[in-house]
């Protein structure tokens, strides 16, 4: 219990001290916008690379990882685009459903496995985000590509290839990877980029307290409900039984649980915004699922450990 605790408390203290800091001593919008940008551009790619560089592929469940965290994703995102035609939501707040139901925050899935099992489960951690952020990615520009273009113009591959490209986390898992078929950093490279990753959880966690908002929790109640309960109950749970049913070990399972119970990522708001979806429900389903996961993330991860 005192593991728990001591993994928890850390990543939403965090995140209450960033929604205070947000409304009380520093209100200013372009303080977090600068460290937002800070911490997706460089600091995280930092933690990713840091984190799968000194891995030895050989010896970890790539294949079996891979399997069962994309079929999950693949039902996420039927559920999600299933319940957004049973509401008859407009596209805007289908994409807004959508990222809701399979996007997730991974700074504070660092945050917590980190505190819980070490350099391994930062280690996992950064092999589960490398599944997932590209598989979430493509999805995501695919839906917003086939809706209404606030920028002109038609879907385009190449510009699909380019944007996954040139995702911050995307090249951090990509770089991470080939430096550990290489034999890993060069002396000094890794203490740096390790105290750079450091960096990126606290102040990643920072700014997304700094972006919630009790207010916007008001908005479409039911379609918030229906959406937290794919995103924190249903992907957490079918990655528990398809893991155990391809044979997962606990230390792998524990992780992909963990991470595939994650709420969405803060930034799908600005997504939201920047890219025609429905910004004021993204903006209550990111706050509703960073709260209900006080609840949840600590329950399913005991249950993967069990």
């Amino acid at each position: 219990m005192t593991g728990y605790i001591d993994a928890l408390v850390p990543a939403f203290g965090l995140l209450v001290l960033g929604w205070l800091l947000r409304r009380h001593l520093l209100p200013d919008v372009a303080v977090w916008a600068g460290i937002e940008r800070l911490v997706f551009w460089v600091l995280t790619p930092c933690l990713l690379v840091s984190a799968i560089a000194p891995l030895k592929l050989a010896e970890l469940p790539l294949g079996a990882m891979a399997l069962v965290i994309w079929a999950v994703l693949g039902l996420g995102v039927g559920l999600s685009l299933g319940l957004a035609r049973v509401a008859r939501t407009g596209h805007p707040a289908m994409t807004s459903v959508l990222m809701g139901g399979i996007r997730f925050n991974q700074l504070m899935g660092f945050a917590v496995v980190g505190a819980l099992f070490g350099p391994t489960g930062l280690a996992l951690g950064a092999v589960a985000t490398g599944l997932i952020v590209p598989f979430v990615q493509v999805v995501i520009t695919i839906a917003f590509a086939l809706g209404p273009n606030p920028a002109g113009g038609r879907f385009s591959p190449w510009r699909l290839l380019r944007q996954l490209g040139m995702n911050p986390m995307v090249m951090g898992c990509l770089v991470g990877f080939a430096v550990a078929g290489l034999g890993g950093l060069p002396p000094g490279l890794g203490p740096l980029l390790r105290t750079l990753g450091q960096a990126s959880v606290a102040l990643g966690l920072l700014s997304v307290g700094a972006a919630l908002t009790l207010e916007a929790m008001r908005d479409r109640l039911p379609l918030q409900a229906w959406t937290g309960l794919i995103k924190l109950v249903a992907m957490p749970g079918l990655t528990l039984l398809l893991g155990r049913a391809a044979g997962l070990d606990p230390m792998p399972l524990v992780i992909a649980v963990g991470f595939m119970a994650l709420p969405t990522a803060p930034t799908s708001y600005v997504m939201a915004r920047a890219m025609g979806g429905d910004a004021p429900l993204m903006a209550a389903l990111t706050s509703a699922e960073h709260l209900a996961c006080v609840l949840t993330l600590p329950l399913w991860i005991a249950l993967a450990q069990g």
